[in-house]
């Protein structure tokens, strides 16, 4: 398969564009605040790396079936994953829970 030059900036510009768009849809949906994770938080953008982001949101549905909402809500343009918490859960599982953990360290909050 031929090496293609330049394709992780141009993956880079998607994610940059598309994580800007959601921001900007975040209030609407009622987010309490949101984080960047994932490669493009890191600065580590590859040809597959996805649109990682953890939410925080009152919701009522099970852990596993929350990030539906976003993805019919949002329609990512891109591979996009999100990781979705109650204020409660968040508070509880903060310095236990590895995907928390991660996105808090790779930097600050979004408050919407």
């Amino acid at each position: 398969m031929p090496i293609v030059f330049g394709f992780s900036r141009q993956r880079q510009q998607l994610l940059e564009a598309e994580f800007l768009r959601i921001a900007g849809e975040m209030r609407q949906l009622g987010v309490d605040r949101f984080w960047l994770s994932g490669d493009l938080a890191r600065d580590r953008v590859g040809p597959e790396s996805e649109l990682e982001l953890v939410i925080v949101r009152e919701m009522a549905e099970p852990f596993h079936r929350r990030s539906d909402f976003f993805q019919t809500h949002l329609r990512p343009r891109v591979g996009t994953r999100f990781a979705v918490y109650t204020p409660a859960e968040f508070e509880e599982l903060e310095d236990r829970d590895l995907i928390i953990r991660q996105a808090v360290s790779l930097g600050d909050p979004v408050y919407v």
